[in-house]
């Protein structure tokens, strides 16, 4: 077999002696390596030949390994990276991990180590590679009808999507309730060289906190009180697909600690079992949560969060995408219409419609509309068939100028005393002041705060 043919590892660091050791270690494996004594000359050798793993000193003269790292992951998002840090590096290992390392190890540690870690990225490569055996490549044609939208906000979403989709690397999904996390996860799989396997959409907020864990990774026959019949789990289903897993913060740290593991090691143990089974699968996870403000508060775990974000992408909420309500509402109105009788939106409701806020983005909208089909006369939507506040909706007021002595004042003093001892964490604010983070949101623009 050529070389170019073979899993090829780059390895970049500056001490001879390890580029030397590495390379014997490394002869009798189906690989083909290549070396380089500064960051300078390995990002080179990116530019020129196809790396599918980067073994990479993170400290070294001139170019350090994450000034490295973070150029490699600009060139080949999709690039599996191997950091090494010295004794005791863990906070550069935390750093690495953050901009987009898939796997850290202690320098001078056991090759063997190394060979087994390699070893699993090697299996994912073989995999993926026969997964294209003889598949047209043509056929992978990007299709958002079911993203409707042409805002600025969303045609960037997009263009990240198409570039994204092809990797197989771990995504995060942010943005609020009803943005449409799931049709985000959905396009990525469709696209993806994963698409003729399973998509599986776990909610974990749905999913009682006692039998997460038995739902995810499954249980043996026996496992616990009954546990009648041996399961596979959502983990297992996903297999030669895509887990796509919708509000993942409401996973406890126990259940994180396992998807963690599943993650790194590509292997799972169902409950109640002595035994590991290997897993093939993306994982895409979604929140509306800041995971980031959860990893403070104790709530997530920070190293399963870096290995999650390796891709971010965010969801724009409705109010950013006002030049796109028209068209969304006319799609719902299209999808649910009766075929016999096609129904269209007045001017006047299609105004108010652009008026409301939707704190309930997309969701929102398609409920309202849905709720005005059954109300509308003579195939119109009028703005009497919409539901308060919207059929009566008037543009948000920002006139900050509320007198003294009066409830709008006491209750900006409440908001802004709120935010201050929150440190402007809009969630936190709003559970001092229990409200919802929505109804927040617009007294902090009402009051022009």
């Amino acid at each position: 077999m050529k070389n170019e043919d073979l899993f090829t590892i780059l390895v970049v660091d500056d001490e001879q002696t390890i580029l030397d050791l590495v390379t014997r270690f490394f002869s009798k494996h189906p690989y083909h390596v290549i070396t380089a004594d500064s960051g300078e000359r390995g990002l080179k050798i990116l530019e020129e030949k196809r790396v599918d793993l980067l073994l990479l000193d993170l400290r070294m003269p001139g170019m350090d390994g994450l000034a490295v790292l973070k150029k490699a992951k600009e060139m080949d998002p999709d690039l599996k990276v191997i950091i090494q840090t010295g004794y005791g590096g863990v906070n550069e290992a935390v750093e690495a991990i953050k901009n987009g390392a898939s796997d850290y190890l202690e320098k001078g540690g056991s090759l063997y180590l190394m060979g087994s870690r390699v070893e699993l990225i090697f299996k994912s490569w073989e995999k993926k590679r026969k997964r294209w055996d003889g598949v047209d490549r043509r056929e992978y044609q990007f299709n958002f009808d079911k993203m409707v939208g042409e805002s600025m906000p969303m045609t960037r979403l997009k263009d990240l999507i198409v570039r994204v989709a092809a990797t197989d690397t771990t995504v995060l999904v942010q943005g609020e309730s009803g943005t449409g996390k799931e049709l985000v996860a959905q396009a990525l799989h469709n696209h993806s060289e994963r698409r003729g396997g399973p998509f599986v959409v776990v909610d974990c907020a749905s999913i009682s906190e006692t039998v997460i864990e038995s739902e995810l990774f499954g249980h043996e026959k026996g496992a616990f009180t009954g546990a009648d019949t041996t399961t596979l789990g959502l983990v297992r289903s996903a297999n030669k697909g895509t887990l796509f897993l919708d509000e993942i913060g409401e996973l406890s740290l126990s259940v994180q600690a396992k998807l963690l593991r599943v993650i790194q090691e590509q292997t799972i143990r169902p409950v109640g079992s002595i035994k590991n089974y290997d897993v093939d699968l993306r994982i895409i996870a979604a929140t509306h949560r800041n995971l980031l403000d959860e990893i403070e508060d104790n709530q997530f775990r920070q190293d399963l969060y870096y290995r999650l974000s390796t891709v971010t992408l965010t969801v724009p909420p409705l109010r950013e995408r006002g030049s796109d309500i028209s068209l969304l509402s006319n799609h719902i109105v299209e999808q649910n219409s009766p075929d016999e009788t096609p129904i269209e939106i007045s001017e006047q409701a299609r105004m108010q419609l652009t008026k409301y806020e939707w704190p309930g983005n997309v969701r929102e909208l398609e409920n309202v509309l849905r709720g005005a089909l059954v109300f509308a006369n003579d195939g119109v939507i009028t703005p009497e068939d919409l539901s308060p506040p919207i059929g009566e909706c008037v543009p948000v007021e920002t006139d900050t100028s509320v007198k003294p002595g009066t409830l709008a004042s006491y209750e900006l003093e409440a908001i802004r005393n709120a935010l201050t001892e929150a440190e402007n964490n809009r969630r936190k604010a709003a559970a001092i002041l229990d409200i919802s983070e929505t109804t927040l949101y617009r007294k902090i623009k009402q009051y022009n705060l």
